[in-house]
């Protein structure tokens, strides 16, 4: 070894040496009556994270702890080794040196600690406090009885709100019920149109119509219609509805909007180019959209890294708040999400930065989906598909 090696060695030692001659031993002789084959267990260190723990086993009542300390330290003894609470333990301050301790069982914050002076220290000014704890009890009760009341309060909101969703699932499946009926309507409705195309009652009819129709449907009836029919201000109405639904069609460019997000930043569909993006129109009062959630989840886990994004387009434009508590309570906030842009004051209504108009959307939910050159590649719902056709449209894209 050269002379170099030997000095950084010895200096070394020295160090380690001056390490272990800094440290002094404590001794803490317990007292525990009426306790035997129990542990008694401590903990004490600089912080969290350097606590270092020690456990005795009592022995007709008594126990003895001991250690190296480099200085005063806080620690604290307790009957058990899990997570504690405050009236579960014992603190203190140990010191390098010889300590007693008698340990109350049954209410360990009554213990006491002696032979620690800078623990007597603690300890007076606990005492100097007394007084003023004392005074602050009627607060401290009172308090107490406000958090209980507080929590009962939640507790009651908390199954209430859980009641009124269950009737809201409820009320909603309750509407399937209305189905035969409205199919018999829907049937009467539409062999109507079908033999009148001259009568302006089928325009007016086809406006509720064309929301559960394809395009391809939709455009077969109005082209059946009259020239008078057709240019009726009804008439006008169904074509523009048709010109709508076409522009959210499959093989037509994707309408590039701009909204700021659910985070407060910029978002434009312009960004997405490359990429596969699933724009789902939903709300947070809409029962199958929720309830299509947790699917939806698994498809963007399924294909997120494959070049696949979603941008939720919320129709909650007058309760942004409910809209956001939807996103965390489904936890959908792994995905993009903005509001539509419909604007109502009074019997106001300004659709010009809606984006639901550039896609034809009349129900919720609709998905459209859009490929990385921005043409719309496919439409679920609103007359389009369902979510298992959408399911095998990104299967067939992605492979997997």
């Amino acid at each position: 070894m050269n002379t170099n090696n030997k000095f950084i060695a010895l200096i070394g030692l020295l160090m380690a040496t001056s390490t272990l001659w800094a440290q002094k031993k404590f001794v803490i002789n317990g007292q525990v009556p009426d306790m035997n084959g129990k542990y008694i267990y401590l903990s004490y260190g600089e912080g969290m994270n350097n606590q270092k723990k020690d456990s005795v086993l009592v022995a007709n009542g008594k126990f003895k702890f001991s250690g190296l300390l480099d200085e005063p330290t806080f620690g604290y003894f307790s009957l058990g080794n899990q997570m504690l609470s405050f009236d579960q333990i014992f603190s203190v301050i140990l010191e390098p040196t010889t300590m007693k301790l008698i340990l109350d069982k049954d209410r360990i914050t009554k213990s006491t600690l002696s032979g620690s002076k800078e623990n007597d220290k603690l300890k007076g000014l606990d005492a100097q406090k007394a007084p003023i704890n004392q005074a602050m009890e009627p607060l401290r009760a009172e308090y107490q009885q406000r958090n209980e009341a507080y929590s009962k309060a939640s507790k009651a909101l908390k199954e209430m709100e859980q009641k009124v969703e269950a009737m809201k699932n409820d009320n909603y499946a309750f509407r399937d019920k209305f189905e035969p009926f409205q199919q018999q309507q829907e049937a009467i409705d539409l062999e109507f149109i079908q033999k009148n195309p001259q009568s302006i009652v089928s325009a007016y009819l086809m406006r509720f119509k064309i929301s559960g129709m394809t395009l391809a449907d939709a455009e077969k009836i109005y082209q059946s219609f009259s020239p008078e029919v057709q240019k009726s201000s009804y008439g006008k109405e169904v074509l523009s509805e048709i010109n709508k639904m076409r522009s959210g069609s499959p093989g037509n460019p994707a309408f590039v909007f701009s909204k700021t997000d659910i985070d407060g930043q910029s978002l434009s569909l312009a960004d997405y180019r490359g990429k596969y993006v699933l724009l789902d129109f939903w709300a947070s009062w809409c029962v199958p959209c929720r309830k299509g959630n947790p699917h939806l989840i698994g498809v963007y886990n399924k294909y997120k890294d494959a070049g696949f994004e979603i941008i939720g387009i919320s129709d909650d434009d007058r309760n942004e708040a409910a809209w956001k508590k939807a996103v965390e309570q489904d936890q959908i906030q792994i995905w993009k999400h903005v509001l539509r842009g419909l604007k109502m004051e009074g019997n106001n209504i300004d659709r010009s930065q809606d984006i639901s108009e550039h896609y034809g959307i009349h129900t919720l939910p609709t998905k459209i989906l859009i490929d990385p050159k921005g043409i719309i590649i496919g439409r679920y719902g609103s007359g389009g598909g369902s979510d298992t056709d959408l399911d095998a449209k990104l299967e067939a894209v992605f492979g997997k």
